[in-house]
């Protein structure tokens, strides 16, 4: 409406509006659970009013009222009090109802002088809030090519309390999926101001009273056109299209230029559609099996469990899933993971500067999260391959609010055992499956929660007469909430559990069942607090909790002849207090520092064995065993540790980072092998067995080249570590209730240098990494039998100094591309018998000192050739082959090397898990 219409259209009403104002009647009105248009029903039925609206305004909305002798002005503010409708009444006969304004009876003294000195709202920018106001009159505004745009109202005029501005809120999702979308920038165009999406989708922005174009747009969506009318505070949620435009190559830019601002040093983070035409084993898409081609991480060697991380053990990486623990993340003796492909949404690897919120292990911190439902629509992702078949299911439960994703995956393995190269394995059985379910919902703008529910299990059988099993269990609950624009808060749930037993039924009385259980229940309150620009604060406080049954053996059947063995509970409790504060110097310099205090209190009921100081460890030197109560506290241990890490840029597109950390981890693996087993056990710091600790000093440069296109960085580091744990040659782990006799601490150092070269766009993508890394062990003490290698630094097994990756994907057109991987390694380390002799009448063999050679190298190449399923829009699935060869080559890699006697000769040997080519065909499709 025109203000000179408007200023016509008042003057005509306003004295037939004054002269009837007092004469409202009264009704009586009894209504329970029934549409709101019942309401005007009534009015017109017990009065003369003829009232005026659109049916549709109103869909859905229902409303139960019980007056007696209520005015109907009154009535009708308190039924319309809770939406955006307001009314006007026109003489005794006609009652208007409006959406969104106000319609004026009068119009305020000044408001003349304010129109004349203001032609619109909209160019008002200082005095918004304190400048007397006047009803809103809307303006025509025309996009910047004239198009036709979508209108949309918000919130409610009110004539009694006007405003200059109000606030915009809402949420802005993918159409076809329901997910949030982060990182889309809103723009009023006449003012040429914005903001911008948040990770949840979310976003907020003040705008004066009136009408406005916004424009939102973001990579990979249609940019949108939208005209704002302004009445009051209120939302908007939307939904974008997916950009329909075609390109020569998916290029992933969501994050760029990360690697050159972020303040973390040793930061990697992987989606999994960029990791979707890798040829990976069996054609199986693994989002850890990807991690091992980035510089330094490694394993021991092909199909190994675990990961070595700057120099680290295998157990001191913490693998979480939505926040958490996942003890052993693999199936199959290693060679698959454990975490369903379709799932997992992204990962983030800290492998340097672990940030203040994460504790508990030395070298890194795995961060993986579930994708999160579908809201708006079903849909699926699904692969069947020669060895197992995935499937994942979103679902939404209330549309636009909560959803449900479950995903499943089983294997028929029977094959691939017998093509391995290896005797036991060939006439083995093994099978595993995993199941993970996610739901998430969304309360309002401010609060949502996540549960996450995930179990895995392997079993199989390696000889006839025992079965072996092991499990992963876990759930999670996170409660998110927004106090304000500059407070964000999450409450974490979560409990953690691993299981492994052996079932032993031979041809002796000997048969038994033997069973280890590992649980751990977490709780963690994080806060963010953002002060300003300069200033990001994360702070809050964790409590786990350990419980460990080291092992319990009973008789299988009625006849066996087994003892029954039950090692005592092991009990601990692990609290921290984390702050950090992620601070803007300068527009070149950014800090990232932070400090967590740890505390560890080993508790009873337990007994404690006392021994001697002055002496080994073992029977001849025990003194005692001390009894401790429930809850009773063992020992404390605990401290600072401090995270600091800072990035200076030398120009816009190169900086350098610096680091330092020191940790603390409380828990321990017992394993006398080279790599992670599944009889691997746990233990936790107590009188004997101290904490493991780490400092880490990193520096690092960080270039990108043509923009985005490149990136190039080259980093360094030195660790230093103590209380190392290792075991005493001949350590019996498994079931020992002395096992602190057993082993060995010492310390350990690791150095090295990493250099990462990405391509993220063009017909040929990919990246080149090189490790050189050395990790080394020291086992020194005055007494011989605590002491290896004359208690000098040796290589620890998984040390491998030259470590080189090379991932290509080359696209020949949108939907044909073919991918190539080539690993290089170092053989890591072994011992080796160097002879033999002859002692009281028997044959002895002598060995080198420890890890003092090594296995032969390791090298592989595998292919791929990738075929996209037709662009058409409208089709049930969009599908994806991958054909793929892993070692082309046929290379046998040695994964160990062992020694045997025959003919009075002693003989190596090596075993291999893949020593042909294995060809895969995998077909993936998405709905």
């Amino acid at each position: 409406m025109s203000l000179k219409k408007a200023i016509l259209y008042l003057l005509l009403c306003s004295v037939s509006v004054l002269s009837s104002q007092n004469d409202i009647p009264k009704i009586s009105i009894t209504i329970d659970n029934q549409p709101l248009t019942e309401v005007f029903k009534t009015i017109e039925s017990q009065t003369e009013y003829k009232l005026y609206y659109i049916d549709k305004w109103f869909n859905g909305n229902t409303i139960s009222v019980n007056y007696t002798d209520i005015f109907v002005d009154q009535l009708l503010k308190k039924v319309l009090a809770q939406t955006d409708i307001n009314f006007f009444i026109k003489d005794n006969t006609h009652i208007y109802l409006t959406k969104n304004n106000v319609v004026y009876n009068t119009l305020p003294e000044d408001f003349f002088s304010i129109y004349k000195k203001k032609d619109t709202l909209q160019s008002q920018t200082s005095n918004l809030q304190t400048e007397k106001t006047a009803p809103l009159f809307t303006k025509k505004i025309a996009t910047n090519n004239g198009s036709k745009i979508t209108t949309y109202r918000i919130g409610k005029e009110n004539a009694t309390n006007l405003r200059r501005t109000a606030v915009l809120s809402g949420k802005i999702t993918n159409v076809s999926n329901g997910k949030p979308i982060s990182d889309l920038s809103i723009v009023i165009q006449e003012r040429q101001k914005g903001t911008s999406t948040g990770k949840d989708g979310s976003y907020k922005i003040e705008l004066p009273i009136g009408t406005h174009i916004l424009t939102v747009q973001g990579l990979g969506y249609e940019t949108r056109n939208l005209r704002v009318i302004m009445y009051n505070d209120g939302a908007l949620n939307l939904r974008m299209q997916d950009s329909a435009e075609a390109l020569d190559e998916v290029v992933i830019t969501g994050n760029r230029d990360r690697n050159v601002e972020e303040a973390i040093t040793g930061i990697i983070k992987i989606e999994v559609e960029q990791i979707k035409t890798m040829p990976l084993v069996l054609g199986e898409r693994d989002i850890l099996k990807a991690a091992l081609t980035l510089p330094g991480i490694a394993n021991a060697g092909e199909g190994a469990s675990g990961f070595n991380v700057r120099g680290g053990k295998t157990d001191q990486n913490l693998v979480l899933l939505d926040d958490g623990v996942i003890y052993n993340p693999t199936h199959f003796f290693g060679i698959f993971s454990a975490l369903n492909p379709f799932s997992t949404g992204s990962a983030t690897i800290y492998k340097g500067s672990i940030p203040a919120e994460f504790g508990g292990r030395l070298s890194s911190v795995f961060d993986l999260k579930t994708k999160t439902p579908n809201t708006s629509e079903f849909s699926g992702e699904a692969a069947i391959g020669p060895v197992t078949s995935t499937v994942v299911l979103e679902t939404p439960i209330v549309k636009d609010k909560s959803g449900l994703l479950v995903g499943g995956r089983a294997t028929y393995s029977e094959w691939i055992l017998r093509s391995l190269d290896n005797d036991d394995l060939r006439n083995s059985q093994a099978s595993f499956f995993d199941i993970i379910a996610k739901y998430s919902h969304s309360i309002n703008e401010n609060n949502d929660i996540k549960a996450t529910g995930y179990y895995s299990r392997d079993a199989f059988s390696i000889t006839s007469d025992s079965i072996f099993a092991y499990s992963n269990r876990m759930a999670s609950l996170r409660w998110n909430h927004k106090f304000n624009e500059k407070n964000r808060g999450r409450l974490i749930l979560t409990n953690s559990q691993y299981k492994f037993n052996i079932e032993f039924d031979g041809k002796t009385n000997t048969d038994f069942d033997l069973e280890y259980v590992n649980n751990e229940s977490e709780f963690k309150a994080e806060f963010d607090y953002l002060h300003s620009k300069i200033h990001k604060f994360k702070y809050g406080l964790s409590a786990k909790l350990y419980e460990i049954d080291p092992g319990r053996v009973d008789p299988l059947g009625p006849d066996s002849e087994t003892a029954k063995i039950s090692i005592p509970r092991e009990r601990a409790l692990e609290t921290a207090l984390f702050i950090s504060d992620n601070y803007k110097v300068s527009d070149k310099l950014r800090l990232e520092a932070g400090v967590r205090f740890s505390l560890f209190s080993a508790l009873g009921e337990g007994i404690q064995r006392i021994y001697e100081d002055n002496g080994p460890r073992n029977a001849s030197t025990f003194i005692e065993t001390r009894a401790f109560d429930k809850n009773e506290i063992i020992k404390t241990y605990g401290g600072p540790e401090f995270r600091i890490s800072g990035r200076y840029f030398l120009s816009s597109d190169l900086s350098i980072k610096a680091s330092f950390n020191n940790t603390f981890q409380y828990v321990h693996t017992l394993n006398s092998n080279t790599t992670v087993s599944q009889t691997d056990t746990y233990k936790l710091s107590d009188l004997n067995i101290k904490p493991q600790k780490a400092n880490l000093f990193s520096l690092g440069i960080f270039k990108n080249i043509e923009g985005n296109k490149y990136e190039l960085s080259f980093e360094g580091y030195y660790k230093t570590q103590r209380n190392l744990l290792d075991f005493k040659v001949g350590a019996q782990l498994l079931l020992n209730e002395q096992v602190e006799a057993e082993v060995l601490q010492g310390d350990g150092k690791a150095y090295g240098v990493e250099l990462l070269l990405r391509k993220n766009e063009g017909r040929l993508n990919g990246w080149l990494s090189y490790t050189y890394a050395r990790s080394f062990i020291r086992l020194n003490s005055e007494f011989s039998e605590e002491r290896v290698n004359n208690g000098d630094f040796f290589p620890t097994n998984y040390d491998k100094p030259h470590d080189f990756s090379l991932v290509t994907n080359y696209k020949f057109t949108r939907r044909f591309s073919a991918s190539a991987n080539f690993v290089y390694q170092t053989g890591r380390p072994a011992t080796f018998p160097l002879g033999n002799f002859e002692f009281n009448d028997s044959d002895y063999v002598f060995f080198s000192d420890r890890n003092s050679f090594r296995i032969p190298d390791f090298y592989r190449l595998d292919l791929s050739f990738n075929v996209e399923g037709t662009h058409k829009i409208k089709k049930f699935a969009h599908s994806f082959w991958n054909i793929s060869v892993y070692n082309v080559l046929g290379r046998n890699n040695p994964y160990s090397v062992f020694f045997v006697t025959e003919d009075g000769k002693v003989k190596a040997l090596q075993s291999s898990v893949f020593a042909v080519p294995v060809p895969t065909i995998t077909y993936n499709f998405k709905f």
